[in-house]
């Protein structure tokens, strides 16, 4: 009995040592699965790097766009080109932000990790997206519509600013901690090399911004034909 019972134990010893000895490729594959929850970590960082440093350059040039509102008739050109300046940083902010919402919502897990921004900023995103939109578009259509319409598009700039500058106010005090805690990251040394690919994101920044300033210096001729359009103010 009593070696009938070592060997019992012998073979339970054996399958126990089977069951929990790793397999040739176990390890690779946590390896491979560690690189895969690194890599998605980046990301995620790297996203709300680019988004952080975008927020800060945009509420820079908002702020002198709002400056040149003070005295619009003299400074028409400064205004409109502030404003082209604007238009691709903008559409890398909505890029970012779209990413990171479609990411979250498709239940990617480093996303979902980082959770979602309160309630009421995820109610305004939408709405913030559609006013700015609307006030692009219609200052942008102003410099080249004429006729009925052009007081039209007048009225709808015009209203949609009110309306946007409302939203912006919230969506900025929500944000203005997590901008202000992201936005120098990629350019100091101790917390540039944390999250890889500061250089690429500092380009598509510098990229944006070049691709708006030559977009201003495009539509600066249009101030003259604006003020020969309307005979009131902007």
């Amino acid at each position: 009995m009593a070696g009938h019972s070592q060997i019992s134990h012998r073979k339970h010893s054996y399958h126990w040592q089977v069951q929990n000895t790793p397999t040739e490729d176990a390890t690779p594959q946590r390896r491979r699965h560690s690189r895969q929850a690194d890599s998605k970590s980046r990301s995620v960082a790297g996203n709300a790097r680019l988004t952080g440093t975008t927020a800060a350059i945009l509420l820079i040039l908002l702020a002198a766009e709002g400056f040149t509102i003070l005295s619009i008739r003299p400074l028409l050109k400064a205004h409109i080109f502030i404003g082209m300046l604007l238009v691709p940083p903008v559409a890398l902010k909505i890029a970012s932000t779209g990413y990171r919402f479609v990411r979250y919502y498709l239940n990617d897990p480093s996303y979902r990790k980082k959770g979602a921004p309160p309630i009421v900023l995820r109610m305004l995103g939408p709405a913030l997206v559609v006013v700015t939109v609307v006030l692009f578009a219609t200052g942008i259509a102003l410099l080249y519509v004429k006729g009925s319409i052009d007081q039209t598009l007048l009225f709808l700039h015009k209203a949609s600013f009110v309306l946007w500058f409302g939203v912006m106010a919230i969506h900025v005090l929500g944000h203005i901690g997590e901008t202000a805690r992201l936005a120098p990251r990629d350019f100091l040394r101790r917390t540039r090399r944390n999250v890889q690919g500061a250089s690429t994101r500092n380009i598509v920044l510098l990229t944006t911004i070049a691709i708006g300033a030559v977009l201003g210096l495009a539509l600066l001729g249009r101030a003259q034909w604006f003020f020969l359009n309307f005979s009131g103010g902007h």
